[in-house]
């Protein structure tokens, strides 16, 4: 298919979208880029006739939902649109995974020599139906804003030695680590650096949310050389890693899309709604996600859980 023959059929579908009523031909001809104008010769007609037969053939077998029909029983003329609800994606959702990938790819992109790319990538996002911008709102948990990333990004890719600052959970003031960073990986929602600790001589992981101020690289690239095939969401399970949970949710018929992908179903309750069991290692995390829900999702058990919601829910009814 030509360039010129696709951007018409672009604009066509973009104009018939972009009305809830039935187009004429003769109003397409006018208004759609790309066809043959009127001129009062026999010639032209015919050329736009063949040229909007073949486009309309084109859009059915690409399977776009054209409609014919007349706006009232007063109009002469047939008339084609699309029906939006038929042609427009369902609700898009992402996983944890998912999100991060997306997060941490664009993140990459904008940072390297990729930012036409990484502009055609949003582009396709959002023509999917996901919002995607610079804050990455699709992942609310997963910060790829973090103000560390790229100092030990860039410093794992050089091989530079890293120094910051560090506040444990149990810590009043930071601590300063030199570290020999391996990478970064994100991890249940969270970015983490990777790498021997110097100062303990032991291999290290560090929540970049903890890492306070700017990283400073120091030192030649190429100063260290990390373990052969070392797995750095491996080392990050290993020392951060959180006891798993199984939670059963009930959900009304149709509602919670994102918590059915990654849920496994048990069947139906009483009142028909249906019931799913999700593990999770977060489950506060879990608890934000449910109460999103308002009313179309339960918690079934544990009861700790349930309680979590509640309270969410409780605190956002009585800021309004």
């Amino acid at each position: 298919m030509s360039a010129k023959r696709a951007e018409r059929l672009v604009n066509l579908v973009f104009a018939l979208l972009g009305t809830r009523q039935f187009v004429t031909a003769e109003r397409i001809r006018v208004t759609v880029p790309g066809y043959e104008p009127a001129d009062g010769t026999e010639r032209a007609d015919e050329a736009f006739k063949r040229m909007f037969e073949r486009d309309k053939s084109d859009l059915r077998e690409l399977g776009v939902p054209l409609e014919t029909g007349r706006t009232s029983m007063f109009d002469p003329d047939e008339g084609y649109r699309i029906a939006r609800s038929a042609y427009e994606l369902p609700e898009i959702t992402l996983t944890g995974d998912e999100a991060a990938a997306v997060g941490l790819a664009l993140r990459l992109w904008q940072s390297a020599q990729l930012g036409g790319a990484a502009q055609g990538a949003l582009v396709k996002l959002r023509a999917a139906g996901v919002d995607v911008d610079a804050a990455l709102p699709l992942q609310p948990r997963l910060d790829a804003g973090e103000p560390a990333f790229d100092a030990c990004y860039t410093a794992a890719r050089d091989r530079r030695l890293l120094t910051f600052t560090y506040t444990r959970p149990d810590e009043d003031a930071g601590a300063r680590r030199r570290v020999q960073p391996w990478g970064v990986v994100s991890w249940h929602g969270r970015w983490y650096l990777v790498g021997h600790d110097l100062d303990r001589g032991a291999t290290r992981v560090f929540r970049l949310s903890r890492v306070t101020g700017t990283p400073r690289a120091s030192g030649p690239p190429g100063a260290f050389t990390p373990p052969p095939d070392v797995d750095l969401a491996a080392v990050v399970a290993r020392q951060v890693g959180r006891p798993e949970h199984v939670v059963v949710l009930t959900a009304r018929p149709g509602t919670a899309v994102g918590l059915r992908r990654r849920a496994t179903a048990l069947g139906t309750d009483a009142a028909g709604d249906d019931r799913l069991e999700i593990r999770t290692t977060e489950p506060w995390a879990l608890a934000d996600e449910v109460a999103a829900h308002g009313p179309d999702v339960l918690v079934e058990s544990p009861p700790e859980l349930r309680a979590a919601v509640v309270e969410r829910l409780t605190r956002l009814a009585g800021t309004r």
